[in-house]
């Protein structure tokens, strides 16, 4: 089956055509500056160098006609018609209570995406945005929305619930949904795949390290706990993200810097963080970089940034009754050697050690870095979540098409 998936952020749109059948990326790509000045797609096509094509591209359809043109072009296209593509997987942001697991769209996931805007109104509009586009464009073909948040639908209500009125969420549906779930459901599966062990006896911890960043409790196959909350803004720091905050801080903000909502959100989400305590850079590798040259505020940023990852593992560690699998993945869990090790320092009371000569040479593969003679199993596994969109989409298309519901998430062996 030759399937796109689809990530639409508010700029950008990332790309991946695959072809199931053969297990292989056909092509891949990122449409950046959307709706801005000097618009430009990367695009790889299998096999083949990056090449970059550079236009004005006004909107979400003008960006898919664009990338849709390529993927047909006689140069660098990898299909004859659209008669070829056989159906279009979407990451979605947010699903709310409603959607635990991938499902095939129609009105009605439509209507229900729509009215999670105003909590993920950074993400959800964005992503109907190429929903839409591609019904446009595509029209009759199958599309699929795969969720965040589906995979932490099995957390307790004693775990997602807010000390809150409890009117607050019966009326605005204010409690943890948690993010990255198709990342952490990914790694922690193949984490068991790598390690050939029974994913539902596993006690499994997984860090999704990037410019956006969670972890998550996934205790014998099901997440039991998250950082994120009802936005992506709790949690750990992230770049520019505060994460975690005395909620009392920002009435008073408000009140000394004279700030509405607006403001608020905007310092929160885009002015925090690495960025905000380091005052350097967003970029973990450019505040390491300032950090090393005796950049004090650099230096603090780190320390607070694994600290913090190091407390949360402490916590789920309780949680679960212990952990079996600690796992790195994203941007920099998967490159920043120097991160995993201070995240790891000082655990052995946990059981978990890392190798050290494997740890600072293992760049995004799929890899234990801890010695082999150790209680934990500490790993760096690269995410893949287009995969499991890719994935999802096709399995559900087949029921479909056999008549059969799907039940299950399924295996992502490939």
């Amino acid at each position: 089956m030759k399937i796109i998936v689809l990530n639409c952020g508010s700029s950008s749109i990332k790309f991946q055509f695959y072809d199931t059948t053969k297990n292989i990326v056909m092509a891949k790509g990122t449409l950046e500056k959307l709706g801005l000045h000097g618009s430009f797609l990367k695009y790889e096509k299998c096999g083949e160098s990056k090449v970059t094509f550079e236009g004005e591209i006004l909107d979400h359809q003008m960006g898919i006609e664009y990338i849709l043109g390529v993927l047909l072009s006689s140069k660098h296209g990898i299909i004859k018609s659209f008669d070829e593509i056989d159906a279009v997987g979407h990451r979605v942001v947010l699903g709310g209570e409603e959607f635990d697991r991938s499902v095939m769209i129609n009105d009605y996931v439509l209507q229900k995406v729509e009215s999670f805007n105003d909590l993920a109104p950074l993400h959800n509009p964005a992503n109907l945005k190429g929903i839409y586009a591609m019904q446009y464009l595509l029209q009759d073909i199958p599309q699929v929305a795969t969720f965040d948040t589906a995979f932490h639908q099995t957390m307790e209500e004693k775990v997602y619930m807010y000390a809150l009125p409890y009117s607050m969420y019966k009326n605005y549906g204010i409690r943890r949904y948690g993010f990255h779930g198709t990342s952490h459901r990914y790694v922690s599966q193949r984490a068991c795949e790598v390690l050939d062990l029974e994913y539902s006896k596993q006690r499994i911890i997984t860090c999704h390290l990037g410019n956006g960043a969670s972890i998550a409790a996934i205790k014998y196959g099901k997440s039991i706990d998250t950082s994120m909350g009802l936005t992506p803004v709790e949690g750990l720091i992230m770049g520019t993200r505060c994460g975690d905050i005395d909620a009392g801080v920002l009435s008073y903000i408000m009140q000394q810097e004279q700030i509405d909502s607006v403001a608020l959100n905007s310092l929160l989400n885009k002015h925090s963080g690495m960025l905000g305590i380091s005052g350097v850079s967003s970029d973990m590798r450019e505040i390491m970089e300032a950090s090393g040259q005796g950049n004090e505020r650099a230096k603090l940023s780190i320390e607070m940034y694994t600290y913090r990852i190091k407390k949360y593992i402490g916590s789920y560690a309780a949680a679960m009754g212990g952990v079996d699998i600690l796992v790195f993945t994203g941007g920099v869990g998967e490159n920043a050697g120097e991160i995993r090790k201070q995240v790891c320092s000082d655990m052995e009371y946990m059981g978990i050690v890392l190798d050290d000569a494997i740890n600072i040479n293992t760049f995004s593969s799929d890899t234990i870095i801890s010695p082999a003679d150790k209680k934990v199993k500490v790993m760096v596994i690269a995410t893949n979540e287009e995969l499991v969109i890719a994935k999802d989409t096709e399995q559900i298309v087949k029921n479909i098409q056999q008549g059969r519901k799907l039940e299950q998430p399924f295996n992502l062996d490939m």
